[in-house]
């Protein structure tokens, strides 16, 4: 049985995809060529070690890995309520389209139209709940290798090298956490195929925009600028 998409929602729908996977891509590799969150953090992330290797006492730094595991696990639980939410909403689909229609720019469907919305929605938190878990399970793996880290009177080569894997995993765990929470700035944008394709389209360049702004052009980045 066909898909009930037209023309349209196909073209918004690869809209959606190919802006999201191009922005991952583009962020990356225009990460090492220009100063960016990610890059500016990952040298902060490789002092933290560095400086860490050389302390004698390290409860203060497992506090810190420890909140940031916190956010990892705030936002996979939240996931969950999210996934359980949308699997509830499936059974109830011709209640979200009678309550959806009252919306301005919406256009009527088949019932079978409005399922495929709300699996788009749940796919995409379904990946933003495995890359926070992931996230968390990074993190502690990070505070395993603090607690295993060389004494602070060591060889100097040997600190340096445990700070160079300890920083990079720390930089793997915040990388899949952003992941996360870049999915949920496109899962709002998804969020506006209820009303119609084009109203999506706009979304996801507007979430695109922001990210780039936020990742390169934001003050945070200026202010982290200045302290390098």
């Amino acid at each position: 049985m066909p898909l009930p998409l037209k023309f349209l929602d196909w073209v918004a729908l690869a809209w959606f995809f190919v802006w999201w996977l191009g922005y991952v891509r583009y962020a990356d590799v225009h990460a090492r060529k220009m100063p960016s969150l990610r890059s500016r953090m990952n040298t902060l992330r490789q002092t933290w070690m560095s400086e860490l290797a050389s302390r004698e006492v390290r409860i203060g730094d497992i506090n810190i890995l420890t909140n940031l595991s916190n956010g990892s696990t705030f936002f996979a639980s939240t996931t969950l309520l999210i996934l359980g939410g949308l699997l509830a909403l499936l059974g109830t689909t011709d209640k979200v389209a009678s309550v959806v229609m009252e919306l301005p720019f919406t256009k009527q469907g088949p019932e079978r139209f409005w399922d495929i919305k709300i699996l788009l929605l749940t796919s995409i938190f379904m990946f933003a709940f495995f890359k926070f878990t992931w996230s968390l399970r990074l993190f502690h793996f990070c505070s395993v290798m603090v607690g295993g880290a060389p004494p602070f009177d060591t060889d100097p080569a040997k600190r340096a090298e445990f700070a160079r894997h300890a920083a990079n995993t720390a930089g793997l765990a915040a990388e899949s956490f952003n992941n996360g929470l870049r999915a949920y700035y496109f899962a709002l944008a998804a969020l506006m195929w209820f009303l119609n394709a084009w109203v999506w389209m706009i979304a996801t360049s507007w979430v695109v925009l922001i990210l780039y702004l936020r990742e390169f052009r934001s003050q945070a980045l200026m202010v982290l600028n200045e302290t390098q």
